[in-house]
């Protein structure tokens, strides 16, 4: 038995010290002295994070007491005086608040909608998409064709006409990254009024953009594009489980008549502003890293995952570069940005502005993906810096951050892109953001509190490696 024994201990051993040359993430020996230093750098970021985190309090009081901020709306105004106040509170160097006009779209009294069939009427949970157009004053009512994508409804052509054409494309269940998966059919919902307006349909109706199956329609922007304004028709989303149901008794019963009524409206441009803190440099401070997320959010719910985790994982990245005495050598800008959801309006002003005065930008960092657990960080940048990146994988694999891919940063850091500027979206867990994502169950009850320090430390984390380590003209910044 003792033999046994030995053996399997050496055995187990021997396994061990195999899968240790395979990821040096499993020792500190495996590290050089310089990335020891990184390493215990990043450990005391993850512990502050955890015990005197501030991002989940910022979160209660963004969603408690202002709750959903469209753009335009009093309560979009309400967030840019919370988050210059924080900046404020929290000691950044400086802080300004920079003008930009946005959208100002309204939805109006709660939408309405149902359909008869046996001769009973069901309910349907519905809500107007942003800058459709409102129904006539006593709704719309017409017969109901169904397609599953842009281009089935093209190939239909004038048998739209005069029909409430309904979307019901569906998210592919096999994609294991859910945000492939609403790209595959979100192009329904932003396009399908243009699309069908042109071949005289007389309003769309589109499944909500989620994976599940649940009664919380999602809304979301839709476009007319270039087509005339007397062409322009109604466009809504259903919630999936009406969509589901809808489908079924169509094939019972082709005919049957929906209806909708909203009184959503456009009005005209209002202003707003980007809010904007910074933590000067100590070594480069002319150049730039900017981490941020969009203050503005849908008006269903709160906007606590879409988008008030990233806001308070930004500005928390300061809060922790000061907790543990980090002195960036470059200049660390915290980006409240405006207008993300309908416009993007405040991302375009600040690229614009920033160039008008020859801003140097190095490094960007966008959440905007929900506060689930972290999972990695996608990277868009040249090979030198995309590569660099990738050999971090060792210091933040411990945290769980263990997919650093090649990909899309973020809307709102995306227009200062150039082949110099390092951009970088933070990427948590996607597999329960499309539940609340544009729905009124967007709410701070969602959030778990957990999760979201792990974020803002991991968003710190990476912040201090491109801070230190970022290649610019073919130099490291130090």
């Amino acid at each position: 038995m003792k033999k046994i024994y030995v053996l399997v201990s050496t055995v187990l051993v021997l396994l061990a010290c195999k899968e240790q040359q395979k990821n040096p993430s499993l020792s500190v020996n495996e590290l050089t002295s310089e990335e020891k230093k990184d390493s215990t750098a990043i450990k005391h970021i993850f512990n502050s994070a955890l015990t005197q985190g501030k991002s989940y309090e910022w979160l209660r009081d963004l969603t408690q007491n202002i709750g959903g901020r469209l753009s335009g709306s009093p309560e979009a105004e309400k967030a840019v005086l919370w988050g210059e106040k924080l900046m404020k509170e929290i000691g950044l160097d400086s802080v300004w608040l920079q003008p930009v006009m946005v959208p100002h779209w309204v939805r109006g009294e709660k939408e309405n909608a149902y359909y008869t069939i046996s001769g009973t009427q069901k309910n349907v949970p519905i809500c107007a998409l942003g800058f459709s157009i409102a129904t006539p004053d006593n709704g719309l009512a017409a017969e109901v064709i169904e397609v599953k994508s842009l281009d089935e409804a093209k190939k239909m052509g004038v048998k739209l006409k005069d029909k409430i054409v309904f979307f019901n494309g569906a998210f592919d269940e096999t994609l294991i990254n859910t945000f492939k998966a609403y790209g595959g059919c979100v192009g329904q919902r932003f396009s399908g009024a243009r699309v069908c307006s042109e071949f005289g349909a007389k309003g769309v109706i589109v499944r909500s953009m989620t994976n599940g199956i649940n009664d919380y329609p999602h809304t979301g922007s839709m476009g007319y594009g270039d087509i005339p304004k007397e062409q322009y028709i109604p466009a809504a989303a259903i919630s999936s489980r009406a969509a589901e149901n809808l489908s079924k008794d169509l094939k019972n019963n082709p005919n049957l008549k929906f209806y909708f009524k909203q009184s959503c409206k456009t009005l005209p441009d209002a202003p707003s502003y980007n809010v904007i803190g910074e933590i000067k440099g100590s070594e480069h401070p002319e150049k730039i890293i900017v981490v941020g997320g969009h203050l503005d959010s849908w008006d269903l719910g709160e906007g606590a995952h879409d988008d008030g985790t990233g806001v308070v994982q930004s500005l928390e990245v300061a809060y922790l570069f000061k907790s543990n005495n980090i002195k960036p050598k470059n200049t660390l800008r915290i980006v409240f940005f405006m207008n993300e959801e309908n416009g993007t309006r405040g991302a375009k002003e600040y690229a614009k502005v920033a160039k008008q005065n020859n801003e140097i930008h190095v490094g960007g960092l966008e959440s905007d993906a929900g506060g689930h657990t972290p999972r990695g960080f996608s990277i868009d940048a040249n090979s030198k810096n995309t590569t660099l990146i990738k050999s971090w994988k060792k210091l933040l694999a411990p945290y769980g951050l263990h997919d650093l891919v090649k990909g899309g940063s973020g809307a709102d850091i995306s227009p200062l892109k150039n082949e110099e500027v390092t951009l970088v979206g933070y990427r948590p867990d996607s597999q329960r953001y499309f539940d609340y994502h544009h729905t009124s169950t967007d709410t701070f009850d969602k959030v778990n509190k957990r999760e979201l320090e792990l974020g803002s430390a991991s968003m710190a984390s990476l912040v201090y490696l491109m801070d230190k380590y970022l290649y610019t003209n073919d130099e490291i910044i130090p």
